[in-house]
């Protein structure tokens, strides 16, 4: 048995696992988190700047994660991308809680990272990327 295609039948396209709207959603929330860092390190020092870096990671890797994972099952399975796209914002929203817990009991919140720029960088990391991967998303597409 072979993967050729029968004789007239054009072979399909490679699957794309990681589409536009990941690299222009990474590179505006990366443009953006670095701006949110450099203005938490003027008002609020080292704090505030760790603060922002720790709160604008946390989305550049739980959304880049998410994103992959949900265009890598859209790939093989487009039916069941959207079970896959709820359970990922849980595990998103879950993953953020922990962080903060973790963050919190082990004394850094208010010490050497101030909670209030994690929570804006978050915030605003959040809405960047949402708008960033929307915005690719229904931007139409040369055919090539």
């Amino acid at each position: 048995m072979t993967t050729a295609p029968p004789p007239g039948v054009p072979p399909r396209p490679p699957v794309r696992v990681v589409g536009p709207e990941l690299g222009l959603a990474g590179a505006t929330t990366t443009v953006v988190a670095l701006a949110t860092i450099g203005v938490a390190a003027v008002v609020s020092g080292p704090a505030g700047a760790a603060g922002a870096a720790i709160g604008a990671a946390m989305v550049l890797v739980f959304f880049g994660f998410g994103s992959v994972t949900v265009g890598a099952v859209a790939a093989v399975s487009p039916a069941a991308s959207l079970p896959v796209a709820l359970l990922t914002y849980v595990l998103q929203v879950v993953a953020v809680a922990v962080t903060f817990s973790v963050l919190r009991r082990s004394g850094a919140l208010g010490t050497s990272v101030e909670a209030t720029w994690v929570a804006a960088a978050l915030i605003i990391s959040t809405l960047v990327w949402s708008a960033a991967h929307l915005r690719a998303a229904t931007r139409p597409r040369a055919s090539a």
